[in-house]
């Protein structure tokens, strides 16, 4: 016997018996973006490496550490997305989106990305993303917009008040220069304290001490100096302008100066919802704005703001809740025969009701009658049939109620008419 195959690290199927919870998150997913006017976009799974290089930023962990790349047979560097703004952004500069009207309001849902990180509950290498991008906008009433989508997904699913929203500005590029310098300041003396990692990249861009994982570094940058000190009054306009419609949204938030992103495209304003039920990987929602990635990615200047979500902390957030997934619907009817000689009649009527728009089953594997009337409340199917010799002569056949209802004739030729009247 041959050796099973097993599915690759970080990986997991997602099995007929819980697809009913994608489905309906998927669902309350693109309601929720058709109530605020956002329309869904698509991009490759794999794109040009430089899209992140230059996107992402080389100084994140996602381009130093996690990113699948591969080399095509042309030569060229090709990744799979580990992020899905970076493609938004592209797709919209490639096929002149931003030349309609503004602002520019799409979702995805959900994005497959890719990140070789260390799996655990909550991270796997390959994983999925709800996410909004507002294109055209670059007001504080566009950064609450897309906050209130996230929140508003949220409260739908009765879990606003199970997730935090935690708030920061990281400012543009003129107060980042200004709190760069004080930040390196205070991180220079602890240079060898640092992980490699941050001690590598500390000098280009000493904000991602804030996003290390490492205890050490986490400690020494418990101590830095907060940016929201450092913020032009341009930045902290914005930033008060957010907070006061926030707060007359009546959305809670915390604001959290160690909050900068793991990736280098944020300006301004940078946030998180978290959960305290679902482990160590806590965020269920991240986003900010970044004004200046549509000029970076080769466009001329375009605000842009959005969000990224992660399917699978979604529902594990929700199945911690305990939250009732609806079910999905289950077979409708089940057409036995007593012999084979009577195969293309039973497969005749379940097309019949299958194309009326009814569920149906038949034998397909040679049961016997009494198997499949075995096999029929298995199904949880609310009528059966068996069809034999005397109910073709007669051109009629009795029909039970699985559910306890009083059986009933249908005639064969009418079949999927009688059944959709009793449904």
């Amino acid at each position: 016997m041959s050796t099973i195959i097993h599915l690759p690290k970080g990986t997991r199927d997602i099995l007929p018996s819980e697809i009913h919870k994608w489905y309906h998150v998927e669902a309350v997913i693109r309601r929720l973006c058709d109530d605020f006017g956002y329309r869904e976009i698509r991009t490759p799974v794999f794109e040009s490496t430089d899209l992140f290089v230059r996107g992402v930023g080389d100084t994140t962990d996602i381009v130093q550490k996690e990113m699948f790349t591969l080399t095509d047979a042309g030569g060229r560097s090709l990744t799979l997305r580990p992020e899905g703004t970076s493609p938004v952004v592209r797709a919209v500069l490639e096929n002149g989106l931003y030349a309609g009207p503004l602002p520019l309001k799409v979702y995805y849902n959900p994005l497959t990305c890719y990140r070789a990180e260390k799996p655990q509950a909550g991270r796997q290498r390959e994983f999925h993303q709800f996410g909004v991008e507002l294109f055209g906008a670059a007001t504080a009433a566009a950064d609450a917009e897309v906050i209130l989508i996230a929140y508003e997904l949220f409260r739908r699913f009765g879990l606003a008040e199970r997730l935090l929203l935690k708030l920061n500005s990281i400012g543009c590029p003129d107060c980042r220069a200004r709190y760069r310098q004080a930040l390196l300041d205070f991180l220079r003396p602890h240079a060898e304290e640092l992980c490699e990692t941050c001690r590598g990249r500390m000098e280009r861009n000493p904000m991602r001490v804030f996003d290390c994982k490492s205890e050490i570094c986490q400690g020494i940058a418990a101590g830095a100096p907060l940016i929201l000190d450092y913020l032009c009054d341009d930045c902290a306009a914005h930033f008060e302008q957010l907070k006061e419609t926030l707060t007359a949204l009546e959305i809670p938030f915390e604001v959290d100066a160690s909050i900068v992103r793991g990736l280098d495209y944020y300006r301004r304003t940078v946030f998180e919802f978290v959960s305290g039920e679902i482990g160590a990987q806590s965020t269920v929602c991240g986003g900010g704005r970044y004004d200046g990635l549509v000029e970076e990615l080769g466009g001329d200047p375009l605000a842009g703001i959005g969000f990224g979500l992660g399917i699978e902390r979604l529902i594990m957030t929700l199945d911690s809740a305990g939250y009732e997934f609806p079910p999905l619907p289950g077979i409708a009817v089940y057409v036995g025969m007593t012999d084979a000689s009577l195969d293309v009649l039973t497969t005749k009527l379940v097309t019949s009701l299958r194309r009326a728009g009814i569920s149906a089953e038949k034998d397909i594997v040679g049961r016997s009658v009494k198997a499949q009337m075995k096999y029929a409340g298995k199904l949880g199917v609310r009528f059966a049939a068996i069809i034999g010799g005397d109910e073709v002569a007669a051109g009629t056949v009795r029909v039970k109620d699985m559910q306890g209802g009083e059986p009933f004739e249908a005639p064969l030729d009418r079949f999927a008419e009688v059944i959709a009247e009793k449904l």
